[in-house]
Order: structure tokens, then C-alpha cells, then sequence
């Protein structure tokens, strides 16, 4: 017998909250989370990105908290790593609050202070932040955490590796001791248990994947591919595939924005996305990508976690992450929600080795796809990356610039072939006007004036004549006299 929102124990407020936004059965972390959450216990939450991690811990909190009556004092926090998941944390719990009438707010970098002090003196409920912003309102004296009931951590394993952990242990001392504390993540390893252990009372564990465990709705592939040749083999796979509903994560904030500059100027529509970015460039980015006005979403790792639409059809890793576990994120933004989902992995020589480690967390060999059917019809794209020269075509195909092109290669090779026939047949003709400096010369150097050889790359003719040299030498002589006589005197 399938488990229903009904058997969860949620008021009937909340359940018509939770029709509303399409939910029609609970996913396996929300049917073993919520019910433990709701008697007040501590839970950690290992599960599957897609799987429904956000309701599974803002229904309970919608369910047990009351509401604040001192202006930023909320009974709910929440801290995520990134903007852009908070922003969509703060949309669910929005949706979910309507009926119970809560105050959510979201505090992230990017947006002004007095924007959100201003909000924080209106009052919050629940409060969605970052660990950067929300430390800095903690520390203007505008948020205050004493009457926190509900502590969330969302993505624990990044605050982690992102290095938030000091600014957090930092926070959650500013909470009660008697709160509530909820911690969700796809992945949950020892490393993250030693930390977090500190800050939890006999928790519940829930978990509904492994370390290392991919969605089960995902095929994903690796294809062997020079570093030089991986834009020619982006807009190869894109053309093939379809670019409809594609993000495309690399390592670098300047290869993002390469990457999105070349897409462009091959007639994709496509957009960046990562930390550099205003939060308002990000924000437009995100939201042109989920209605569909953009159909490639460039991004980093840092955002790998932050970015949740639905119907992603493909994710194309340009480069690897030097993180095995960021892998799984990745690939994890299509195949979301029971959806099939489509994920290729650019290796170089240069990145085997992060695939090994990959392949080593996974478990299993990512199969291969073979790419001669998709560098054949780039094989003459020029981009910023690697830009081919054009060549001369014996067949008389191609281009008229590259046939003028060969034609004046073939012009100069055959001027320099009878310049060099000449010089092996016949004896050089003397030069006379280098003939006339020599003796110059040598006749300067007879009067006591030591010759003049030509500087490199300058004509011999721009030199003065030897006459010239002697009097400029006479003058110096003097000058350097008349400093010895004011030194004696």
C-alpha cells in the first residue's frame, strides 16, 4: 500500500498547500523524514538529488513553529551554501506557508543591506539565508537567533568543502541548545559526521542513498577528447543532441564566460551563470533558463548544487570536477523527480586521473561514446580556444580565401626557391655604397679612431662618417677635462 500526504500526519491547512503545488505522493526521504521531524527529533537526511529534500524538512517546520513576535527573531532557520538554492528554498517554503500565513525571508549576498534590515524589522518566521550574509546581519545587531526553534542545514557536505564550517559553528552557538536540528544532503560521509556531530542530540538517520550512488533515471557517458578540440565537440553534441534544456558545467569562471561567448557567435542561445555574477545577472539567468528563453546554461562548480529545474534534459560536463562527489551533483540536475535524464562527461589526457576517482567513488566504469561521428562536421569551426588555419586544397574545394591564401603561400615558396637558386649559381654582386663605409672606416681607425660596426637591424648608412666620430670624441676629451680641473679645484 503506497504512504499518502494524509498519512503523515499534516494538518489539513498544509495538505491543501501541498496539492496545490502538485505534490500527489510522498517520495521515499519525505514518507521516513517528515514523520520523524514532526515528533521534534534531530534527523540527518542522506538522500538523491531530486528526490524532494526541501519538503521533506519545510513541512515539518510549517507544522511546529509558531510565529515571532520580536522583529528579526525568526522560529525557523535555514542555511544553505549557495544563493541560488536558497532563493529556491525560500520559493517552497513561500508555497507551503500560504495557509499557515508564516513570514519567509531570504537574506543572501548580492542584494542590499537596507533592502533586508528593513524586511528583518517586519518581522520573519522562517528565515533562508547564506552563512556569509546572515553572520554580517548578526553582526549589525539586526538578526538574533535566541528563540530559533528549528535549526536546517541544507547541504552540509558543501558548507564543508566551500570552508563555511567556522561561520557556522559560529552561528549555530548563537541558537538555543534546545532547538530542533534538521541536516539534509545527497551525500553523508564520515568526514561530515565528525563535525556535525557536536551539534546534534541522538539523531535519526535517514538514508536513502549511498556515497557515491548516482540517480537510478540518469544515463550518463564519457567521450575521449583533446582540451583543444572540446568546443568543436560541445557545439558537435549539441547540434546531434538537441541544445534544448542543456547546462553545461565547467571548472573555471573564465571558461564559463568563453564558453557562453563562443556558443553565441555559433548561434546558440546560451547563458553563464556563476559566483562573480551580480545576484541580479544570476537571478535573470536562472529564471530565462526555467521559462525557456535560454536554452544553455553555462555554470560552475559552486552552483552545481544551487540549480533546480525541472525537464533538464542534458548535462555535459566540460571539464571534470576535482571533486568526485560535485559529479554526482552535476549529473544530477537532469533526471530530477523520476524523469529520464542524459548526462556526457569531456575527458582530456590531462583530467583521466579525476576520472579514476570518479569511476573509484562510483563503484563502476563510466561507459564510452565514441566521437568520430561528432568531430566530422566541426572539423573547420574556428573558436576562441583553437583557431585552424586555412589550407590550400590540391581538389580545388574550400573557400575563396583559403585558395588565395594557398595561392600566395605557393607564390612565396617558389620567389624564395629562386632567390636561393641564384645565390648557389652566381657570385654575389659587391655592395658599393657598403664597399665606401668600410674604407671610411678603416680610414678613421688609421687616424687613431677605432672603426664602427652596424647595430643590429640598422642600416650602416644611417651612421655618421668617420670625421664626424673624431670631433665628437674631441669634445668629450675636453668635456671630461674640464671635469678633472673643477674636482683639483
Amino acid at each position: 500500500m503506497n504512504t499518502t500526504f494524509q498519512d503523515l500526519g499534516l494538518s489539513k491547512a498544509t495538505l491543501v498547500a501541498v496539492e496545490r503545488m502538485g505534490f500527489t505522493q510522498p517520495t521515499p526521504v519525505q514518507e521516513q523524514a517528515i514523520p520523524l521531524a514532526m515528533t521534534g527529533r534531530d534527523v540527518v537526511a542522506a538522500a538523491k538529488t531530486g528526490t524532494g529534500k526541501t519538503a521533506a524538512f519545510a513541512l515539518p517546520i510549517v507544522e511546529r513553529i509558531g510565529r515571532s513576535k520580536r522583529s528579526g527573531t525568526p522560529k525557523a532557520l535555514i542555511v544553505s551554501p549557495t544563493r541560488e538554492l536558497a532563493m529556491q528554498i525560500d520559493q517552497t517554503c513561500f508555497a507551503l506557508s500560504k495557509n499557515s500565513k508564516h513570514r519567509v525571508l531570504t537574506v543572501v549576498g548580492g542584494i542590499s543591506y537596507n533592502t533586508q534590515i528593513n524586511k528583518l524589522k517586519r518581522g520573519v518566521d522562517i528565515l533562508v539565508a547564506t552563512p556569509g550574509r546572515l553572520w554580517d546581519l548578526m553582526d549589525r545587531k539586526v538578526v538574533h537567533l535566541d528563540e530559533v526553534e528549528v535549526l536546517v542545514l541544507d547541504e552540509a557536505d558543501r558548507m564543508l568543502d566551500m570552508g563555511f564550517w567556522p561561520t557556522m559553528k559560529k552561528i549555530v552557538a548563537a541558537t538555543p541548545e534546545s532547538r530542533q536540528t534538521l541536516l539534509f544532503s545527497a551525500t553523508i560521509d564520515r568526514k561530515i559526521m565528525q563535525n556535525i556531530e557536536p551539534i546534534l542530540k541522538d539523531p535519526a538517520f535517514v538514508e536513502i542513498s549511498q556515497s557515491g550512488e548516482t540517480a537510478d533515471t540518469v544515463d550518463h557517458f564519457v567521450m575521449s577528447v583533446a582540451h583543444r578540440e572540446k568546443q568543436n565537440l560541445l557545439r558537435a553534441v549539441l547540434r546531434t543532441k538537441g541544445a534544448d534544456r542543456s547546462i553545461v558545467f565547467t571548472r573555471t569562471k573564465s571558461r564559463s564566460d568563453s564558453c557562453t561567448r563562443q556558443l553565441r557567435a555559433a548561434g546558440f542561445s546560451a547563458d553563464s551563470i556563476h559566483s562573480d555574477k551580480s545576484q541580479s545577472q544570476r537571478k535573470r539567468a536562472l529564471d530565462d533558463f526555467s521559462k525557456g528563453r535560454t536554452n544553455i546554461l553555462v555554470a560552475t562548480d559552486v552552483l552545481a548544487r544551487g540549480i533546480d529545474v525541472s525537464q533538464v534534459e542534458q548535462v555535459i560536463n566540460y571539464d571534470l570536477p576535482d571533486c568526485p562527489e560535485d559529479y554526482i551533483h552535476r549529473i544530477g540536475r537532469t533526471g530530477r523527480a523520476g524523469e529520464a535524464g542524459y548526462a556526457i562527461s569531456f575527458v582530456s589526457p590531462e583530467s583521466k586521473c579525476l576520472l579514476r576517482d570518479i569511476e573509484k567513488l562510483l563503484g563502476e566504469k563510466i561507459p564510452t561514446l565514441s566521437t568520430d561521428d561528432y568531430r566530422k562536421p566541426e572539423a573547420h569551426d574556428n573558436s576562441e580556444e583553437n583557431v585552424e588555419k586555412p589550407e590550400s586544397k590540391s581538389n580545388g574545394e574550400g573557400s575563396a580565401k583559403a585558395k588565395t591564401v594557398g595561392i600566395h603561400l605557393k607564390h612565396g615558396v617558389h620567389r624564395a626557391g629562386k632567390r636561393n637558386a641564384d645565390s648557389s649559381t652566381h657570385k654575389a654582386r659587391p655592395n658599393k655604397n657598403r664597399t665606401r663605409s668600410r674604407n671610411q672606416n678603416a680610414a678613421g681607425a688609421g687616424a687613431g679612431q677605432p672603426s664602427r660596426k652596424s647595430r643590429p637591424g640598422q642600416n650602416s648608412s644611417c651612421y655618421k662618417p668617420a670625421g664626424s666620430y673624431a670631433a665628437s670624441s674631441s669634445r668629450k676629451a675636453s668635456r671630461n677635462k674640464s671635469k678633472q680641473l673643477n674636482r683639483a679645484r
